[in-house]
């Protein structure tokens, strides 16, 4: 999917029933310039705040399902109400962005928008949502429940230790031991050791 600035009308398929009208909204409240773009390893989304006359731009990755691209936008919204407030004044994730993101967080979730399990994993996320959805676990466990699957691919928790896997780029591991937060994995070709989180998407051989 090539990067493309998404016509604001057209957004309806990547999110979830319940949820275009207001998201609609906050994009034309603050002219927003809402570029869907393809997939990235490191980040789902990204926020620049408006300059030099030019509006607001946040970035969604579009190969991401409905509950998790709603996420994910609302996260940048967060950065964008907080810059709204404050400017450059405070970290980017810090207590500020932290209230921000919870307030619009709570306001879709009043509305029923997320599934049960999803809703119930945002609700113990409220009080201190992390920095990152690639870096909250359980939010990344539940959103995977409901993406669209290939064959053969699943979280890292999933598959038995001592089986092979593959990563996104061809490279082959085996699965060892938990050690406390992470999974030990050896690189077949090198016998390099990596910790892997337990929910990091791989590839069954």
């Amino acid at each position: 999917m090539a990067k493309q600035e998404a016509p604001l009308h057209q957004l309806g398929p990547y999110l979830p029933e319940g949820s275009l009208e207001d998201v609609l909204h906050y994009l034309h409240h603050y002219k927003v310039e809402l570029t869907i773009t393809c997939e990235r390893q490191s980040i789902l989304g990204d926020y620049r705040h408006s300059y030099g006359g030019k509006n607001h731009r946040i970035s969604v990755n579009g190969n991401l399902n409905s509950y998790a691209f709603l996420i994910t936008l609302l996260h940048e919204l967060g950065h964008l109400f907080t810059y709204e407030q404050y400017g450059n004044k405070v970290q980017a994730h810090g207590m500020e962005w932290k209230q921000e993101y919870s307030k619009i967080l709570a306001k879709f979730i009043l509305k029923k928008i997320f599934p049960a399990d999803i809703e119930k994993t945002l609700m113990r996320t409220l009080q201190n949502p992390a920095a990152s959805s690639c870096a909250d676990d359980a939010l990344l466990r539940v959103l995977h429940r409901y993406d669209k699957k290939a064959e053969g691919v699943l979280l890292l928790e999933a598959l038995p230790t001592g089986n092979l896997f593959k990563i996104k780029g061809g490279r082959i591991f085996r699965k060892e031991e938990k050690i406390r937060k992470r999974i030990k994995c050896v690189e077949i070709k090198t016998g390099k050791i990596y910790l892997f989180s337990p929910v990091h998407e791989i590839t069954m051989i």
